[in-house]
């Protein structure tokens, strides 16, 4: 899987991301009252408003990006009808070419994991047949604090069904560094997880990169570069740049000298472009323009510095 990915980073010359992640007050006006009036302020109204959110971005930057990240929490808030809108979204995004990550990030004991991975990335067994679900993503994001117990049964998945994981290693966030920077021997922890995520990582070659990667954070740009020469064979899932205050300058480590690595994730920046002052003459009504011109521009800051 992560084969296909970089032949899709190759195809667009866009190591980008969009990151589906929906909130309410980043829908436009005229999106909500439209489907408000079909099913009410209800939680059917705000899942149909948010998909229909989702169409138009996809709709005006698929041809420039590899990928999407939906990140499920955004759609579960919104119970069934929630589910169902990242359903359609992922099954959408599919249609147009692009390759899903789902931001999930899950884990547990064993048998927990096999059916998170089965869910989501895999098939599950119903008597003598087998079911894809209807999460259907091509790659997932995992969380590695259950250790190899954890990881195996999604690294079995990727190998039985082609699919990929991105392990959370280094996060974005500001309090990362409450468990991730703490020293045990001598080391901060993230770098131990990194090694393991690197074993895990030879479980699952497909070429010169792993189907096993890991989610490094665009904020802490020293630590990227320790962790570049740590896993230098996995891909990079890279969250933080723009909003969070990630820039290209801080990117750099994160890829090798073959201009692979990482793929870089906007948010907010993307699809609520609209809202910020430099894309503001799009207006509400041009959202999904607005949206176009941040991914041209997100490409251009990172080339600028690969």
């Amino acid at each position: 899987m992560i084969g296909r990915l970089i032949e899709r980073i190759q195809k667009t010359g866009a190591p980008i991301c969009v990151g589906l992640d929906p909130m309410l007050a980043y829908i436009p006006e005229h999106i909500l009252e439209r489907s408000y009036e079909e099913f009410g302020e209800t939680l059917l109204g705000a899942a149909d408003a948010i998909y229909h959110y989702n169409v138009e971005i996809v709709d005006a930057t698929y041809d420039l990006v590899p990928a999407v990240k939906p990140q499920i929490a955004m759609y579960e808030q919104f119970g069934l009808p929630g589910l169902e809108a990242y359903k359609k979204t992922v099954d959408y995004c599919r249609g147009k070419g692009l390759l899903v990550i789902g931001d999930i990030k899950r884990g547990d004991i064993g048998s927990t994991s096999a059916a998170y991975a089965a869910g989501h990335i895999g098939t599950v067994r119903v008597g003598n047949k087998s079911f894809t679900t209807m999460f259907s993503n091509d790659f997932i994001t995992v969380n590695p604090y259950m250790g190899t117990d954890g990881i195996k049964p999604f690294v079995d998945v990727c190998n039985s069904d082609d699919k990929g994981i991105f392990v959370l290693v280094k996060t974005s966030n500001p309090s990362s560094g409450d468990f991730q920077d703490k020293l045990v021997e001598g080391r901060p922890l993230y770098e131990l997880v990194a090694e393991k995520v690197n074993e895990w990582g030879s479980w699952s070659m497909d070429g010169d990169y792993s189907n096993v990667g890991a989610v490094i954070g665009a904020t802490y740009p020293q630590m990227s570069a320790i962790l570049r020469r740590i896993m230098p064979a996995i891909y990079f899932l890279v969250p933080g740049y723009g909003a969070q205050g990630g820039t290209a300058e801080d990117l750099k480590h994160c890829f090798n000298k073959d201009g692979l690595g990482a793929i870089i994730n906007s948010s907010r920046g993307i699809i609520a472009a609209y809202r910020q002052q430099q894309y503001s003459k799009f207006g509400a009504e041009h959202f999904a323009d607005a949206s176009r011109q941040a991914v041209l521009d997100m490409v251009a800051d990172i080339r600028s510095v690969l």
